[in-house]
């Protein structure tokens, strides 16, 4: 079996030349000084909500609405679906990555309870030549209406660059925004709606999703795109699996009014995205959804420990509700009649911040992540 091959002595994710802490501190400088310029929205009429400061995405009240504003990228999945494309000849997984990268926008806006209204594209390449390749750009645009047409948004329109030497010549980079509005009579999920007791809905994901693509290309220069998995599926396959969009599920438990009090999308982190709020709260994890095919063969050639593992991807949890004690079941019921995985998973508990992952052996102290900004500047 060839995943046997080429194991590598245990390994993280910094590895790769992705550091999440340094990449942390850089964020907290940065909402820091952009909680210094909340007054230049009031001056407009309009009121930021300041503590969606380190959150998904940003809220502010305008014209009587509550909004939500947020830009995501892609990162280097882009360069997986190109170094496939040229191996198989295939250019149709340009349709995924679009999709991955509206997905990724989309499901950070609809964590604070926003629907997205209008998604904006920004598509970089190092060089105009890259447009010569018609069957990629037509299935990058192709997957990128598709998934705006399964958010429920207008795609706006964008701006697509050329950027020699500062992106490479091969390579396009995918990112976009998107706005969206809370609906009327809801109200924007942040976490100070979080209590004790709450319960933990884990919703699936499809596999890689958005992150952990540069260790997945370092693999592959190692075995190859076209190891098989157990399956019997290459690992370049399924890696360009899409990922998956949640915003179908958020805004049929909007509807359902149910008492949702925060939601987390599982992303750079992994589970440690579970403790996005920086609140002394505890939330402990009894049981996981599967872990994707494609994710175990990862951690297994790259040698990483579970800690490891699950605080780099996704690890088969893409998507995380809270909601009032009670409430987990008819949330997982709602989210599988939809065509979603659920299970309810775990609960908030009163205590020092830390995740708790019961099945995997694993606890993360407060200090693994902190994405807030500095109230002391």
């Amino acid at each position: 079996m060839s995943s046997t091959r080429h194991r590598r002595e245990p390994s993280t994710y910094s590895d790769t030349g992705v550091d999440y802490a340094a990449l942390d501190a850089g964020k907290r400088d940065a909402l820091t000084a952009a909680l210094a310029t909340s007054s230049l929205l009031a001056a407009h009429g309009g009121v930021a909500h300041d503590a969606s400061r380190g959150e998904p995405a940003f809220v502010f009240d305008f014209a009587g609405r509550t909004l939500a504003f947020v830009l995501e990228g892609l990162g280097t999945k882009s360069i997986i679906a190109r170094q496939v494309a040229e191996e198989t000849g295939n250019a149709d997984h340009f349709r995924a990555v679009a999709h991955d990268t509206v997905a990724a926008i989309v499901n950070d806006l609809c964590c604070v309870g926003a629907l997205p209204l209008v998604v904006n594209a920004y598509f970089a390449t190092g060089a105009s030549d890259w447009y010569q390749h018609a069957d990629r750009h037509a299935a990058l645009i192709s997957g990128w209406q598709a998934a705006c047409d399964e958010a429920g948004a207008a795609w706006g329109g964008g701006e697509s660059p050329s950027l020699p030497e500062l992106v490479d010549s091969a390579e396009i980079e995918l990112a976009g925004s998107a706005i969206g509005a809370v609906p009327e009579g809801s109200s924007a999920l942040l976490s100070d709606r979080l209590a004790p007791g709450d319960e933990i809905v884990m919703v699936a994901s499809s596999g890689l999703h958005a992150n952990g693509s540069s260790l997945a290309r370092l693999l592959a220069r190692e075995n190859g795109y076209a190891t098989p998995l157990p399956s019997g599926r290459t690992f370049g396959d399924a890696l360009l699996d899409p990922s998956v969009i949640y915003v179908r599920l958020v805004a049929a438990l909007l509807r359902a009014r149910l008492p949702i009090s925060y939601c987390s999308h599982i992303t750079g982190h992994g589970l440690l995205k579970l403790m996005r709020p920086k609140r002394p709260l505890t939330y402990r994890i009894t049981s996981l959804p599967p872990v994707p095919e494609v994710l175990q063969f990862m951690v297994e050639q790259a040698g990483m420990p579970a800690e490891a593992a699950y605080s780099t991807f996704n690890m088969g949890c893409g998507f995380a509700v809270y909601c009032a004690a009670g409430a987990g079941q008819e949330v997982a019921e709602i989210a599988n009649s939809i065509g979603y995985e659920a299970t309810v998973a775990g609960t908030v508990e009163d205590g020092s911040r830390q995740v708790i992952i019961e099945p995997a052996g694993i606890v993360f102290a407060s200090e693994a992540m902190d994405l807030t900004p500095r109230q002391d500047a």
